[in-house]
């Protein structure tokens, strides 16, 4: 009996909500328990960003802080990883793996894609302006340019007042 291989699909989270929306709703269409011969292995990563470049700074005090940033980094990233565990198994998910990953989040999901040889790397939008996006950089724009396979970015709805 042949047994065909799936395909891997890469998820980025963050701490933000937009990406927990992107997660849920790709579990929703890709994922559900009415449709258990889905095509995709499903891969969770975040990126933890390295002290250095959230402290900015080498002066003279920087090595002090640097602990107590890694310390917060890896209280976020355990909290990020929980919250999507969380949410797989709200939808009957069991089967995924969860990679935290250091490094600047297009980098490192880009090298997710390379490194699980995803057909699919689907990332939420934070919904920046033009002006933040240039000055952050948008993950999301840089993935659907560098990634090596098919891009899928997930908008949170605005809500109506």
């Amino acid at each position: 009996m042949a047994t065909t291989e799936k395909s891997v699909m890469v998820v980025g989270i963050d701490d933000s909500e937009h990406s927990f929306y992107a997660l849920e709703w790709t579990l929703d269409r890709f994922f559900t328990p009415f449709a258990p011969n889905h095509p995709f292995n499903l891969v969770i990563v975040h990126a933890k960003p390295s002290p250095s470049s959230v402290v900015g700074i080498a002066g003279p005090g920087a090595a002090d802080v640097f602990p107590f940033v890694e310390l917060d980094l890896k209280k976020i990233a355990a909290r990020v990883v929980e919250r999507a565990k969380e949410i797989c198994i709200s939808k009957l998910v069991n089967e995924v793996i969860v990679e935290v990953v250091e490094g600047d989040a297009r980098n490192v999901m880009c090298e997710a894609v390379e490194k699980h040889h995803a057909s699919i790397l689907v990332v939420g939008s934070h919904g920046y302006g033009a002006i933040k996006r240039a000055v952050l950089g948008s993950v999301s724009d840089y993935c659907a340019h560098h990634a090596h396979c098919t891009v899928m970015i997930v908008k949170k709805p605005k809500i109506k007042h």
